[in-house]
C-alpha cells in the first residue's frame, strides 16, 4: 500500500507559521534577535557601501539629492559632469537655472532638484561660511535635506552614527518584525533603541543591500535567504531553492545562494548585475 502524498506547507501557510512563531515575543527578545540578525546581514553583505560616488560632504549632498526618485547608477552617471562643473556652495548659489536643468534632467524632476541645490548652496554661503555643517539639527535645517539625507551625510561624509530610513530599509525592518510602524522618524528611533549606535551606518547600508538584493518588493526570495530561521515573514516570496535563487540578484548573488545554501548554478547569469532599484 502507497503512502499518502502529503504536500508542501503552502506559501501562506509557513507565513502564518512564520508569524506564530515571534508572536508572543517580548521586547528584550527583539532586541536580541534584532542583533542576531544584523550579525547575520554583516556576513551576507560584507561589501555593502554608500552606492553614490562622491568626495566631498556637499558632493554627497548633492547626490543624495538628486537620487530621489532615480537610481544611485543613474545619479552616479550625471554628478560628474554636476562636480566638475559646481566645485563650491557659492558655485550652486549662483548656478544658471537652466543649464543645471538640463544637467540634472536625467535623474527626473529636475526642476524641484535644480531649485534645491540653488537654495542649498544660498543657504550654506549666508549660514555655515559656504561648509556643509556635520550636525543633524543644522543639515535638516537646510532645504533640499530631511532626516534620511541628514543621516546618509553625517554617516558616510563624517562618520557620524546614523540610521537611514529609506523605501528598503522601511520594508525590510516591518517585514523582520522589528518595527510596525509607517513612519520614518518613528522607525529610525525604534530601531535605534534596537541595534547599538555604532552599527546604525553599517546596519543601513546591510538593510539595503539585502532588499535590493534579496528581500524584494512584490517577492523576496525567501528560499534563499540567510535570514529565515530569524524572520517572522519567512513565506511571504517563493522558499523552494529554484524559484528563490532566480530572484537574487547583484554582482554576488551566487555568492548569496551559497550562503544561504543553495547551488549557486540556479542563479541566472543576467542577474548577476548591479541593482537598478531605486
Amino acid at each position: 500500500m502507497s503512502r499518502p502524498v502529503i504536500a508542501a506547507p503552502s506559501g501562506a501557510a509557513l507565513l502564518a507559521r512564520s508569524a506564530r512563531r515571534f508572536a508572543g515575543e517580548t521586547p528584550i527578545g527583539r532586541k536580541r534577535r534584532a542583533r542576531r540578525m544584523a550579525r547575520a546581514l554583516a556576513e551576507t553583505h560584507p561589501d555593502a557601501h554608500c552606492e553614490l560616488d562622491f568626495e566631498t560632504p556637499l558632493q554627497l549632498a548633492v547626490a543624495t539629492i538628486l537620487s530621489a526618485q532615480c537610481t544611485d547608477k543613474k545619479v552616479n552617471e550625471v554628478t560628474p559632469a554636476v562636480f566638475a562643473k559646481y566645485l563650491s556652495a557659492a558655485d550652486y548659489a549662483a548656478a544658471d537655472r537652466g543649464r543645471l536643468e538640463e544637467v540634472l534632467r536625467p535623474t527626473g524632476f529636475f526642476r524641484a532638484k535644480t531649485d534645491s541645490l540653488i537654495k542649498l548652496g544660498q543657504a550654506l554661503v549666508e549660514r555655515h561660511d559656504g561648509e556643509l555643517p556635520g550636525r543633524l539639527e543644522q543639515l535638516v535645517a537646510l532645504p533640499g535635506i530631511g532626516r534620511k539625507t541628514a543621516n546618509v551625510i553625517l554617516g558616510n561624509a563624517f562618520d557620524v552614527p546614523g540610521i537611514t530610513v529609506d523605501t528598503h530599509f522601511r520594508r525590510l525592518v516591518n517585514r523582520f518584525g522589528w518595527v510596525d510602524e509607517d513612519d520614518p522618524v518613528k522607525i529610525e528611533f525604534l530601531v535605534a533603541d534596537l541595534i547599538e549606535k555604532r552599527d546604525w551606518t553599517m546596519l543601513s547600508h546591510r538593510i539595503i543591500f539585502h532588499g535590493r538584493r534579496v528581500c524584494h518588493a512584490r517577492k523576496p526570495a525567501c528560499g534563499a535567504c540567510t535570514l529565515t530561521a530569524m524572520c517572522p515573514s519567512y513565506g511571504t516570496g517563493p522558499t523552494e531553492a529554484v524559484p528563490a535563487a532566480k530572484l537574487l540578484k547583484g554582482p554576488r548573488a551566487r555568492e548569496l545562494a551559497v550562503q544561504a545554501g543553495v547551488d549557486p548554478e540556479l542563479v541566472p547569469a543576467a542577474a548577476i548585475a548591479t541593482p537598478e532599484a531605486p
